[in-house]
């Protein structure tokens, strides 16, 4: 059937057929588009070159203008794999992982590097319009018109770190070193089940830092022999980056944040009873409110939480069971919320929550709207759902049809009759 270009201004671009298919979504090859017939909402498959294709990390804002950078492997289609049981995430930490630049226009990629060895860095700089992202010790930035590449920091021998976050107004970079002997750790404990306890239990040293991208002048911020992790900078405040303390959540008081000029660390949330946990933190767009996945106590009571960093003010949504997620997120305003859903053997033990959700607050609790059903889905690979910039759409990775992929839920339910 002959398709049809529908230009949303300023937005995503739809390609879609006079009759779109209603299917269910998954367990096979799916068309570029289709209706999940178990919701109502249109999907599209953003990513359509061959490999494997993932977006960005939930709290890692991938967009400049109406444009997305994302990841891509050149592995082949896996062939005949149509039993999806048998498939398994795959590992984009490889030689052939590239970041691309897709037009939500045109839906068109973008090649942007071109590295022979691994890379890491999910950095995208709202201000200067570049991408930083590291390859051993090396940190290097690429802008994304010209495609120019710089190498914008080499770290010293004695101090390897790894850079995680841009500031807002583009002048640093931050991120976090750990010591020679965690990273023995995680060389012979590669799974997180594994890792996860032995590293909180050692309580080796940290250090978070700057690095001055005028000077090239790196600045060690805080140490501690807390595990420090997660680290982002504000949206709005230059001087103003969040972390964590990692662990097993109900052991710690996990979110904080320190300013860059005073080196003054302070507490976000603290605990109140026994079990309870908080995280998979992220700043609103608005930077004055960190918001964050709460359980009180872990595994019984869910709520999407948020913390006013001048008042103090607490904001407190109840979720059901069913609609948590391993990740939320926040529309532009921080007016409504989406997630990414989670399954059985996640924290909530949801017998139904494999679901990409919209949440629309309803008093003291968000109501969940299904937008794609995640049920061919393995959750080894996490979702991580963004709002596009028109905030029309929920972005997110799945490997629903047998290989990784970017895809794009239409809030707005599809008219089934156009």
């Amino acid at each position: 059937m002959k398709k049809t270009l529908l230009a949303v201004s300023g937005g995503l671009l739809a390609l879609f057929a006079a009759a779109q298919p209603v299917m269910e979504t998954g367990n096979r090859k799916m068309p570029d588009e289709w209706i999940d017939k178990s919701t109502g909402h249109r999907v599209i498959r953003l990513t359509r070159i061959p490999g494997s294709s993932l977006s960005f990390y939930f709290h890692n804002n991938p967009f400049l203008g109406n444009n997305m950078v994302f990841y891509n492997s050149k592995r082949e289609e896996p062939g005949a794999a149509t039993d999806m049981r048998k498939q398994e995430t795959y590992n984009l930490n490889v030689k052939d992982k590239q970041l691309y630049l897709l037009s939500l226009s045109t839906l068109t990629a973008t090649q942007l590097t071109h590295h022979p060895t691994p890379m890491n860095g999910e950095i995208v700089s709202q201000r200067t319009k570049k991408l930083y992202f590291q390859v051993k010790d090396s940190v290097f930035c690429v802008d994304p018109g010209s495609r120019k590449q710089e190498l914008v920091f080499v770290f010293p021998e004695d101090f390897k770190g790894g850079v995680t976050t841009v500031n807002a107004d583009g002048t640093m970079l931050g991120g976090g070193w750990s010591s020679n002997e965690e990273k023995e750790l995680l060389r012979k404990n590669p799974n997180k089940s594994d890792y996860f306890n032995l590293i909180y239990e050692a309580k080796l040293p940290h250090t978070l830092f700057t690095i001055d991208l005028k000077t090239k002048k790196l600045t060690k911020l805080f140490s501690d022999t807390a595990w420090l992790n997660h680290i982002q900078f504000s949206p709005t405040d230059p001087q103003l980056m969040m972390f964590c303390h990692e662990g097993p959540w109900h052991k710690v008081d996990r979110i904080w944040t320190i300013h860059t000029g005073s080196k003054k660390v302070s507490l976000v949330h603290k605990r109140t009873m026994n079990m309870e946990i908080a995280g998979h933190e992220w700043f609103g767009a608005s930077g004055k409110r960190i918001w964050f996945d709460l359980q009180m106590p872990r595994g019984e009571t869910f709520l999407v939480a948020g913390v006013d960093l001048q008042t103090g003010k607490k904001t407190r949504y109840r979720v059901q069971r069913n609609d948590w997620s391993v990740h939320y997120t926040s529309s532009a305003d921080e007016t409504i919320f989406a997630g990414d859903g989670g399954d059985p053997n996640a924290v909530a033990k949801a017998k139904d929550g494999k679901w990409i959700n919209l949440f629309l607050p309803a008093g003291d609790s968000l109501r969940a709207e299904k937008l794609v059903n995640m049920q061919h889905h393995q959750y080894k690979l996490e979702p991580n759902v963004h709002f596009s910039p028109d905030q029309k759409w929920i972005i997110f990775r799945a490997n629903f049809e047998g290989i990784e992929n970017v895809y794009a839920a239409e809030i707005k339910k599809a008219n089934r009759n156009r």
